[in-house]
């Protein structure tokens, strides 16, 4: 079958078109944003790429388009697809139908730590021998990619693992299914990291995103298992709204807890009160140790011991982007990180702080995400930055004023249009000893090397 993606330079379909391609179809795609890394790791599967979306691309003759969220009534070949009544489907609906069909699809869902939990997981039941496929939306570095199909077990080279793992998004399907993404999925292990108001785009408040949580409740079979935070009060109403599945809950008076938490990142696990084991790794903050409990919960459903997830969880290295060190000029270390919703900024800079103790944290921040742009969250900014010594927030293409918003740390926030303007303000500020946290769920411009770069610079020069 051939297939033709519209959106294909997005993770997700991204991600798509690569399980397709392995699966032995082939895949050709379009995206008005054709360029590095997504478009070289495509091409480099044997995926076509066209730029831009020209009506004249239905000369291809697919068998369906795939078509991603990215596109909109409106577009060209979309109106050229539909004006000729050609066949297509939306990305979630084909993986659903072509790769998910079958398999037990485990499925972590949450307005935070979805990338997280699925890449603990696919690795802890990668480490237990299970094979799993999975689509994640970032690229797990124990696996190096974002994407593959189901593999034979080594203890079972002629069958191939029955498991997925998927990064359960709530975004909308397509322009023309509203539904959440995860909806399509039919999970028989469901995580539920967290749910707190995000994506003001398409959601008008809380209760609506709750709705779809609940939608994807229902569909999790009796014989299935969610897994859920215990300390989130949004969880439970969608719980309480009806649940036909057993339920394990992971944090503080919960099934599941973090004990005994070390400066390190190490912790105690606890399960109904009694100890299992101790985690010993490096990742840092409250966040991951929930994370953590989550992908032990998730993956003893399927078999995994919990010995056995704590030893691979010692193994795992974090997702690119999730406090990634990108480098040390001079004592300044430079951190980048996928932060971006003031509940995720809050946990990423408590989560450094713990590691430097009173050395200073320098903030770099750009609201660059949907909701943020929107100015839904930006009262809660001045709070989530409060563990930061100094805070540097790139304010251009907002719909809002950034120094208004931050006047509450006034003292220690400053706002800049200019990209380089601000660089050099950061680079100027930087002393041995700081530690540089740029906090962005996009490129932010390459301001992590810009500031290297000036970094090496300056204490070249002094």
């Amino acid at each position: 079958m051939h297939i033709h993606i519209l959106g294909i330079c997005g993770t997700f379909m991204g991600g798509i078109a690569v399980l397709a391609k392995a699966s032995g179809h082939r895949v050709t795609g379009c995206d008005a944003n054709v360029y590095p890394p997504m478009s070289t790791q495509l091409e480099a599967q044997g995926i076509e790429l066209i730029e831009g979306f020209d009506p004249a691309q239905t000369s291809l003759n697919p068998d369906i388009y795939v078509i991603g969220n990215v596109v909109s009534r409106g577009n060209p070949l979309m109106e050229e697809i539909l004006n000729r009544g050609l066949p297509y489907i939306s990305g979630p609906q084909w993986l659903a139908e072509n790769v998910l069909q079958g398999k037990w699809v485990l499925a972590v869902a949450g307005t935070h730590g979805k990338t997280t939990t699925s890449s603990m997981l696919a690795w802890v039941l990668e480490y237990a021998g299970l094979a799993p496929g999975f689509l994640i939306g970032g690229v797990p570095q124990n696996f190096s990619v974002s994407a593959r199909l189901p593999q034979a077990p080594k203890q079972d080279s002629k069958s191939i693992s029955p498991f997925f793992v998927i990064e359960a998004d709530e975004y909308d399907t397509a322009f023309f299914d509203k539904r959440s993404k995860f909806v399509h999925y039919h999970p028989r292990t469901a995580v539920l990291n967290n749910l707190e108001y995000d994506h003001a785009d398409i959601f008008d408040n809380l209760d609506a995103i709750e709705k779809q949580f609940h939608h994807l409740v229902r569909t999790v079979p009796e014989n299935g298992l969610v897994v859920s935070n215990g300390k989130e009060a949004s969880l439970q109403r969608v719980i309480d709204k009806g649940c036909w599945t057993p339920v394990e809950k992971f944090g503080s008076d919960s099934d599941w807890q973090a004990a005994n938490p070390q400066p390190d990142g190490s912790f105690d696990v606890m399960f109904a009160g009694k100890l299992q084991g101790h985690v010993a790794w490096d990742l840092l903050g409250e966040h991951n140790r929930m994370n953590a409990l989550a992908s032990i919960a998730a993956a003893r459903h399927v078999g995994v011991s919990v010995e056995v997830a704590i030893a691979a969880l010692a193994e795992f290295k974090n997702v690119k982007r999730r406090m990634e060190i990108r480098g040390v000029v001079n004592g300044v270390t430079v951190y980048d990180d996928f932060a971006h919703h003031p509940t995720a900024i809050t946990t990423t800079v408590a989560g450094l702080r713990s590691k430097v103790g009173k050395a200073r944290i320098l903030a770099v921040l750009e609201p660059r995400s949907n909701t943020m742009k929107l100015g839904v969250m930006k009262n809660a900014l001045p709070a989530s930055l409060e563990n930061a010594d100094l805070v540097f927030c790139y304010g251009a293409n907002l719909g809002w004023d950034a120094t208004e918003a931050l006047a509450p740390i006034q003292h220690k926030a400053t706002v800049y249009d200019d990209l380089d303007g601000m660089v050099t303000a950061i680079v100027a500020s930087a002393k041995s000893g700081d530690y540089v946290l740029a906090m962005s769920n996009g490129g932010f411009g390459g301001v992590h090397q810009k500031i290297l770069d000036a970094l090496a610079l300056k204490f070249r020069q002094s």
